[in-house]
């Protein structure tokens, strides 16, 4: 099974992009983060034709996920409250960043974190807000007898000082703080999910996302922020996981590329 994620960064411009890959990269599921669009406005007969099932969480202008799945998903639920109570949700599914579903017995939550903007802001609080629920989400599926999960999307955190692309760069800095590494650590490795690309590259230089300014791509000043984490018996079946730069070498490309992971049968 090879299941890939990629914030597309609006999926209307970047829908040829994406079919093309889709056909060049047969990929059993892909999770996209940033469509941009509602489910009213999400170009499904695109990717049907490219033989995929369609699983949307549309929001119009901002955030938006979905999977595309070459087999139909079982157990469909967007958001927190799909899984949690209205009352440890709260405000948290008003923008659009969950939505998971079962394959062959891998559930996969495709996610897309808040970016938090600048420190000390109501966006940095909301992210942190967000991390902690994410944290009892996860924690949710684990206690209720799932053990093949496959949590997957843009993390807006880069995990490691190598996941940067200059040690440079502030810790004071979003997607870098010391209490973002924390949180993701507590609400995603500590319930016992392993970062499935390094357990082939252990090496810093290999970065998901370059900002579109200052030549960003093109200096490879890079950040590693799209992030592929499994449940240990999910992670003893991966056999390779990679980052697929060429979409980023096109014209009007997504600020992201692919990320895709292998498991053995």
């Amino acid at each position: 099974m090879k299941i890939a994620t990629w914030n597309v960064n609006s999926i209307r411009t970047r829908l040829d992009i994406v079919t093309n890959w889709l056909q060049q990269n047969p990929v059993d599921v892909l999770c996209i983060q940033e469509s941009k669009a509602t489910d009213e406005q999400f170009p499904i007969a695109a990717l049907e034709a490219c033989g995929y099932h369609v699983y949307i969480s549309g929001q119009k202008s901002y955030n938006g996920v979905a999977i595309f799945s070459k087999q139909p998903l079982t157990n469909v639920s967007k958001g927190f409250g799909g899984i949690l109570a209205a009352e440890l949700v709260g405000d948290l599914d008003e923008q659009k960043r969950v939505i998971t579903g079962t394959l062959d017995g891998v559930q996969i939550v495709n996610l897309y974190v808040p970016n938090g903007n600048t420190l000390g802001s109501d966006k940095y609080a909301y992210k942190l807000r967000w991390l902690e629920l994410l944290g009892t989400y996860l924690n949710t599926l684990i206690t209720s007898g799932q053990q093949s999960i496959c949590v997957c999307g843009d993390f807006n955190i880069a995990l490691e000082d190598i996941d940067i692309h200059s040690k440079t760069v502030s810790l004071d800095r979003v997607m870098a703080t010391p209490t973002e590494r924390e949180l993701l650590r507590k609400s995603v490795l500590d319930l016992g999910f392993q970062d499935s690309f390094r357990k082939f590259t252990t090496t810093g230089g290999h970065f998901s996302w370059w900002d579109y300014r200052q030549q960003g791509f093109e200096r490879n000043r890079g950040w590693r922020i799209d992030h592929l984490y499994l449940t240990p018996n999910l992670f003893n079946r991966a056999t390779n996981c990679t980052i697929d730069i060429e979409p980023r070498k096109l014209v009007q490309p997504s600020d992201h590329t692919p990320v895709i992971v292998e498991l053995s049968t």
